[in-house]
């Protein structure tokens, strides 16, 4: 028996235009998905969700607003939990993604290797806690990705002061504005201007970014010396290794990379923490444990950017890693394309293929 064309639903958030890419890679499979967008900001969404058989929700998870991540994450567990729909990335993926304070709680309860990490909702505890605490320190926004949200505490005063500022009502907010010091800005400014659409996607991301104010609670963290992140991408069973170079005192958001072969140990560890889980796609920022004494885990994300058109190079050739036999065997050819969309869409349907069959053995078990 022929096994049915895949219906999924891409679900669309308040940035317009989020979702675009997993359109752009279905429409290129169109002969073996077809696809509805569904704006899951909307007060009709559960009715939309309703009004079609989905075999499947693609989600590109908000990363910018607390209010908009609430409203995904609330709506998101009813789809999946209450109904049943699968999701990709997978729903604990989700969970994690830019929630930096229950990332650490994750990461902690989990036992993966991390930077210490403290997370206060009170004043004077946090205050109290500075007295014995070691310096430098990194304060982080529990929402904002590439590096916005990120203050370097150099000592115990600056620690104060943010401690200070935050529960005092004015609160912190994530950087917001373009990043004129970062690699390419005049390339990306142009591209902008003569992309209206573009321009105009980016200034909504900017007004939303704009209403976020974290005053509730501080996210503090051991500073890890380093002169570079290693990222790390999952994607099914493909995987990807670069630097993320320094600029300042942190890797993050620099847009500055590094594409020397990756050590393949990298790969074992990525999976060791993924696999068990069932994370479908990832990328992991690490930084190498002082000593040599491992990985230390910065960052998860299960939507990532993409400033280049690969995430690795080996001798100069574009490809990736996948365990063959046991092995890591490195295959050359461009599988970044749409920033990664492409091959998470590959892998979609080949996660709904297996679930098909799942089904099918399943139900002739039940005859």
């Amino acid at each position: 028996m022929r096994s049915k064309v895949p219906h999924v639903a891409i679900l669309q958030n308040e940035v317009p235009d989020d979702h675009v890419l997993w359109v752009r890679a279905c429409a290129e499979r169109a002969h073996e998905i077809t696809w509805e967008v569904v704006d899951l900001t909307r007060a009709d969404w559960f009715e939309r969700m309703c009004q079609s058989q989905f075999d499947a929700m693609l989600a590109t998870p908000p990363g910018w607003n607390t209010a908009f991540r609430i409203l995904f994450d609330e709506r998101l567990t009813i789809l999946h939990r209450v109904l049943g729909i699968p999701v990709y990335p997978s729903f604990e993926e989700i969970q994690i993604y830019e929630n930096k304070k229950y990332l650490s709680y994750w990461l902690k309860a989990r036992g993966i290797p991390h930077p210490p990490t403290w997370v206060f909702y009170y004043r004077d505890e946090a205050l109290d806690w500075l007295r014995h605490a070691s310096f430098p320190l990194v304060a982080k926004t529990s929402i904002g990705g590439g590096g916005s949200g990120v203050v370097f505490l150099k000592d115990e005063k600056a620690a104060r002061r943010y401690i200070e500022n935050v529960f005092s009502g004015r609160g912190t907010s994530p950087q917001v504005g373009p990043k004129w010091r970062k690699k390419g800005f005049l390339m990306r400014a142009l591209r902008k201007i003569l992309h209206p659409k573009e321009l105009r996607q980016k200034i909504e991301q900017y007004r939303i970014q704009r209403a976020e104010v974290q005053k509730d609670f501080v996210i503090l963290q051991a500073y890890v010396p380093h002169q570079f992140e290693w990222r790390v991408v999952r994607i099914g069973n493909s995987f990807f290794a670069h630097k993320k170079l320094k600029r300042g005192e942190m890797a993050s958001g620099s847009l500055l990379k590094g594409y020397e072969n990756p050590p393949l140990e990298l790969f074992d560890f990525v999976e060791s923490i993924t696999e068990p889980y069932g994370f479908l796609s990832q990328a992991v920022d690490l930084f190498e444990a002082p000593h040599g004494s491992g990985y230390l885990v910065n960052e998860m994300q299960c939507i990532f950017g993409q400033s280049d058109p690969y995430q690795m190079l080996v001798d100069g050739q574009m490809g990736r890693y996948r365990r063959l036999d046991g092995k890591w065997v490195f295959e050359p050819g461009d599988f970044n394309r749409l920033e990664c969309f492409t091959l998470r869409v590959e892998h979609v349907l080949q996660w709904l293929k297996e679930k098909q069959l799942q089904q099918a053995h399943e139900g002739s078990v039940c005859l």
